[in-house]
């Protein structure tokens, strides 16, 4: 059968740009119902179990390979998912519990513009200009949301959500990088599964044995959903993006995230933007749209 073409596959990538965004922008309120009423290390043991698993059916259904290289591709997995999977659950949940959960998603979404520095240092991925335009609309419109929040100093929950971009965008851009000797599917499985061994670590040094008898419905449906379609879900969208686009290109795509978060979060929470958030929500609208547009600048990977 013939091989689809780039302008194929990167219509279809897009397209799953637009399924990743709608589902974690859900996840962030989701994740909020959640930590109100189960503690971070035992809603993220709970929530990556259930991704894991799901990830993991996955792989049995589609038939791939559950075996990686070897010991070096073992090694890159272990560091992936120390910054894809336990940097990025742990800052963004203790940061929820401390800051606005739309400042959080909005903040956490810095990640677009370390991503693309580091690809570029790391990865030699050129900035064109819809790029540069992207950056630039990008840094506009997080600067315009941080501005009111940073005049009587930064809070800790905010730190910790721009720190959640940070690691993010490194694991993405090491994914690019490692080239790891796997079924990209199979990768991302394996690093949920190293993250969920790592968070059960510090729940037992934390937290403890965990109790459950105070958390009501609402919190187990979140949770459950966002184990099963937050990280399961969308991690195999997530790993299937990176490998069809530019870790730039991918990385600039879900800037609709932290949009479709804050009206979400709006709508189930009650927490109303404000005016800067308006226009910021503006520009980052602005900036998908310029990486959305067809590329000009050279051809994506083929998928594996």
């Amino acid at each position: 059968m013939q091989a689809p073409s780039h302008d194929t596959t990167d219509a279809t990538a897009k397209l799953m740009l637009v399924a990743l965004s709608i589902v974690w922008g859900l996840t962030w309120p989701a994740m909020r119902i959640a930590l109100s009423e189960i503690p971070p290390f035992s809603m993220r043991m709970i929530s990556l179990s259930l991704g894991t698993a799901t990830l993991f059916a996955i792989v049995a259904l589609q038939r791939r390979k559950f075996a990686l290289g070897g010991l070096k591709d073992w090694a890159h997995v272990a560091i992936a998912a120390v910054l894809n999977i336990v940097g990025f659950t742990m800052l963004s949940a203790f940061a929820l519990m401390m800051a606005a959960t739309s400042r959080v998603t909005i903040l956490s979404y810095t990640m677009p513009i370390w991503a693309a520095l580091f690809a570029h240092v790391v990865l030699g991925e050129r900035l064109d200009r819809a790029r540069v335009l992207a950056l630039a609309l990008c840094v506009a419109g997080m600067a315009i949301l941080i501005w009111p929040l940073a005049q009587h100093g930064v809070p800790a929950g905010l730190m910790l959500a721009v720190a959640t971009g940070v690691s993010w965008a490194a694991g993405t851009v090491y994914v690019k990088w490692a080239q790891i000797d796997g079924d990209q599917i199979t990768v991302a499985a394996w690093q949920l599964a190293v993250g969920f061994l790592i968070i059960v670590i510090g729940l037992v040094l934390v937290e403890g044995v965990p109790h459950f008898e105070r958390v009501h419905a609402p919190a187990w449906v979140s949770t459950i959903f966002t184990g099963i379609v937050g990280s399961g879900f969308a991690y195999f969208l997530w790993f299937k993006i990176i490998g069809r686009l530019s870790a730039m290109t991918a990385s600039l795509g879900v800037l609709s995230v932290p949009v479709i978060g804050v009206l979400a979060t709006a709508l189930i929470l009650g927490e109303l933007p404000t005016l800067p958030d308006v226009i910021g929500f503006a520009l980052i609208f602005a900036a998908s749209a310029c990486v959305l547009l067809p590329a000009r600048d050279a051809a994506a990977p083929e998928p594996s």
